[in-house]
């Protein structure tokens, strides 16, 4: 059976970031959406990737569920008119453009700040999410592993991954423009210890920064990541007083509405210059509140790529990592033809397997043990060696895209269909 692998995405490419975090799912709403397609949809796999520069969704059908998925997906969130932001999604029914797409993204090709290193944990993330709601058949089982082991080459072969060209490193450097030429020493305060708050911490760590608090709901993570990094931990009820303090707030709050209001902002009395990084979808800091007197807010899609030196290394070897790939599409694409072409080699096993039986169930009665075995021996050794050809003129045959015809012959020449039937019976 010939795959049809297609993919619908909403990034930062089409999408602006109101429409992301409106859209945007956490890892409950994925493993619930991942359920809600799984019975809506007849789809051999299903994989479902939400970051805060993407919301996708992966699945191998012989139909294009593109505006059902849509939908579906407005049933989960809670949107009942998301079909007027169709247009800012991307329709990928080709397969090997869905294909395509996915290494691209799996390598960091198509984040934001190219070759985001956070982009493989999120992918490996999605994965074990269709493995444990059960989404994932054995053409995504084997895709994933040929995406990862593609990484592990990147990794190894170029200087793709070198560096910290991150999101959050971005941020870091977003915080040297703003600070450089007006505060020597700036006071920070993080808010939020996710992935990307947690990976702030450690490229501040990195930088020398001497004055940096931490907070989180969650007070032993603050002071597992304190210990790390050499942080201090600002227990999340003095936050208000932290925020009096800083000079520059790098917000990492994951929830549905804005953590930080123009009001709360206001009750700071800002006196000079205070800088809020948001680096959550959906956003965690009101638009409002760059409103607020001396208050400057820049927000997930401002963050530009600001890591030169290691982003023009990374783009330098862009070349190298499409090569990559475009081996490993070859030769995931054989072990796909390949698998078409299974049932038919299994039939014909089983044809042969059937005839060797019959013929061995003529003979038993008049040999003895010993000489049964020797036969049954010598016959299974013959039966493998007549198989081994048409197999691997199977191969071959997929390899030039005409696997269909042997097939076609060999279903003719052993009458594999009824040979199957009969087996079945």
């Amino acid at each position: 059976m010939l795959q049809n692998f297609k993919a619908i995405s909403l990034s930062y490419k089409k999408a602006p970031l109101d429409i992301r975090e409106l859209i945007a799912l956490d890892e409950n709403s994925c493993r619930l959406f991942l359920q809600t397609l799984k019975s809506f949809i007849q789809a051999s796999d299903i994989l479902v990737l939400s970051t805060c520069n993407r919301t996708e969704v992966y699945y191998n059908a012989d139909v294009d569920y593109s505006t059902e998925i849509v939908k579906l997906l407005g049933i989960t969130k809670g949107i009942q008119n998301i079909t007027q932001y169709l247009d800012f999604f991307t329709i990928l029914n080709e397969h090997d453009d869905a294909v395509q797409h996915l290494f691209e993204v799996s390598m960091g090709l198509e984040s934001q700040v190219v070759g985001d290193m956070q982009i493989t944990n999120q992918v490996k993330q999605a994965y074990q999410w269709a493995a444990d709601n059960e989404t994932a058949g054995p053409f995504l089982h084997r895709l994933m592993h040929t995406i990862f082991f593609t990484n592990k080459r990147v990794v190894q072969e170029t200087a793709f991954r070198d560096g910290a060209a991150s999101t959050s490193y971005a941020a870091i450097e977003l915080i040297e423009e703003l600070t450089a030429d007006v505060i020597a020493e700036p006071k920070i305060l993080v808010v939020g210890l996710g992935e990307i708050g947690a990976d702030v911490c450690r490229h501040l760590k990195d930088k020398g920064y001497q004055h940096v608090k931490i907070t989180n709901r969650t007070l032993t993570k603050a002071q597992h990541l304190a210990e790390e990094c050499g942080l201090e931990v600002l227990p999340f009820e003095d936050m208000v007083q932290g925020l009096k303090e800083a000079d520059v707030v790098i917000s990492s709050v994951a929830r549905e509405t804005p953590f930080f209001t123009k009001e709360m902002v206001q009750r700071l009395n800002v006196l000079t210059f205070k800088f809020f990084i948001d680096l959550s979808v959906p956003r965690s800091v009101e638009a409002e509140v760059e409103a607020v007197p001396g208050v400057l807010v820049y927000n997930i899609d401002t963050i530009q790529n600001k890591a030169s030196e290691a982003l023009q290394q990374r783009i330098n070897s862009v070349p190298k990592v499409r090569e990559i790939i475009l081996e490993s599409i070859e030769q995931f694409n054989d072990w796909s033809k390949e698998m078409m072409v299974s049932p038919t080699i299994n039939k014909l096993k089983n044809a042969l397997e059937t005839i060797r039986q019959e013929e061995m169930a003529r003979y038993m009665k008049k040999l003895g043990p010993k000489e049964a075995q020797l036969i049954d021996n010598i016959t299974k050794s013959m039966m493998q060696k007549v198989i081994k050809l048409p197999v691997l003129q199977l191969k071959a045959a997929c390899k030039r895209g005409e696997a269909e015809t042997l097939i076609d012959l060999l279903n003719d020449l052993f009458d594999l269909e009824k040979q199957s039937t009969e087996h079945i019976q």
